[in-house]
């Protein structure tokens, strides 16, 4: 009896072969395919949504390695689901992109308008970050209609997209900051604002006070302008002017009325004469 007793405690019971370690190994494998059930549906969703923003991506220049900003980007507050916060909109990376953009156009400005004074630059960063700047960028990249609104109604759709278009690009400028680095943000800006840096849309400054303030510098008389010639009807004359200051030839500008023809003769001699300030520097 004794020697059966001893044979029977030297073989002990394996621990795999209770109940309690085969629901512990099955419960593993469960979580296991848990896991890659959740990693392949992660896959699928990441494929779609760098599906659907592969077109936006090749109309602004940026492959995103994170499609997901890029959605971000262009999503209103309104299209967001109920329980999702305001920062899944478009808004914290506008607030971004607005400080990048600056940065950026002060840059390109600094190297590109070396005479400029700080003035001067100031102004021509002011028209070249402002909303309206920003939303022809957007909609020369055909954003407007990839904006993503909830149900807002037809005409409000419209008025909507519009009204936040400049917002969407700076939220587009910060998405590429976050996902590309400086070097990315700062290809996009430049790749769309060195023409308009160069040809700004409105006068910055008033030529005829360019050109005072100039002569002034040089210590010459505040420049004189005179009426050269008058042509046309009198509902719808044409005003040919000169602007004279001394050992400077005159400069002479055409327009629907006086003062039109002098900013035009103005801007001639600034333009001859090299003079910082205006439009193009």
């Amino acid at each position: 009896m004794k020697d059966e007793a001893k044979d029977i405690a030297g073989h002990p019971i394996e621990a795999a072969a209770s109940p309690e370690g085969e629901a512990a190994q099955e419960t593993r494998a469960k979580k296991k395919r848990a896991r890659g059930g959740k990693a392949k549906d992660s896959k699928v969703k990441d494929g779609k949504i760098k599906g659907a923003t592969a077109a936006v991506e090749a109309r602004i220049g940026h492959a995103f390695a994170d499609p997901n900003l890029l959605v971000q980007a262009i999503t209103h507050v309104s299209a967001l689901k109920s329980g999702r916060k305001r920062g899944d909109s478009y808004q914290r990376l506008e607030f971004l992109g607005d400080h990048v953009l600056g940065l950026v156009v002060s840059d390109m400005l600094y190297h590109a308008f070396p005479n400029a004074d700080e003035g001067e630059l100031s102004k021509r960063l002011a028209e070249l970050v402002r909303k309206e700047s920003c939303a022809d960028v957007a909609k020369s990249l055909g954003l407007l209609d990839d904006i993503k609104l909830g149900s807002v109604g037809p005409g409000a759709d419209a008025r909507l997209r519009k009204s936040v278009l400049g917002d969407i690009c700076e939220a587009v400028i910060g998405a590429i900051f976050l996902d590309g680095g400086h070097a990315a943000a700062a290809e996009f800006v430049r790749r769309n604002w060195t023409e308009r840096m160069h040809k700004p849309r409105r006068p910055l400054r008033d030529p005829k006070t360019v050109l005072q303030e100039w002569a002034q510098g040089k210590g010459l008389p505040t420049p004189v302008y005179r009426e050269v010639a008058r042509t046309g009807p009198h509902h719808d004359p044409q005003f040919r002017v000169a602007v004279d200051l001394p050992g400077l030839e005159s400069a002479e500008g055409v327009g629907g009325s006086k003062r039109a023809a002098e900013k035009v003769a103005a801007s001639v001699m600034i333009e001859r004469e090299g003079v910082g300030g205006g439009n193009d520097g």
